[in-house]
């Protein structure tokens, strides 16, 4: 499958988890959803070792790149989950959604400046579309 239609599936995806968490969040606090969100993770993760035993594969992989992941880890699936679930908590699914999802503005920055990626008219004006929608949703 192409990179393209990973990330289709990945959007479908990641669009209709807020739902399913927004919802959930109705009787539990946003701390208490993120610890259950993150079982979640560890029953997808043993299932996934038990099914593809990438176990072995661990072992080749650079303490770099382990810490590196990790980290992208803890700040993704803790800290940015809590942040979002304060906010998915208290704003409308369709406002703080949309707002949230903005990180491909901060990515494409950070891809620029630390990676070197080259800035080209269609990512400026992707980037661009994406600081127009944020500041629509912002009330």
């Amino acid at each position: 499958m192409s990179a393209f239609l990973w990330a289709l599936l990945t959007a479908a995806i990641w669009g209709v988890v807020p739902l399913l968490e927004k919802l959930g969040l109705g009787s539990a606090s946003p701390a208490v959803g993120v610890m259950v969100r993150s079982f979640g993770v560890v029953v997808g993760m043993l299932l996934f070792g038990w099914l593809w035993s990438p176990w072995s594969a661990l072992r080749s992989v650079s303490w770099s790149s382990i810490l590196l992941l990790g980290s992208g880890g803890l700040l993704a699936s803790f800290v940015g989950q809590f942040a979002f679930y304060h906010a998915l908590k208290s704003g409308a699914i369709s406002q703080v959604t949309p707002v949230a999802g903005a990180y491909p503005l901060v990515a494409a920055l950070l891809g620029w400046w630390v990676l070197r990626e080259p800035l080209t008219m269609s990512r400026l004006l992707g980037v661009g579309l994406i600081v127009a929608g944020v500041f629509l949703l912002r009330k």
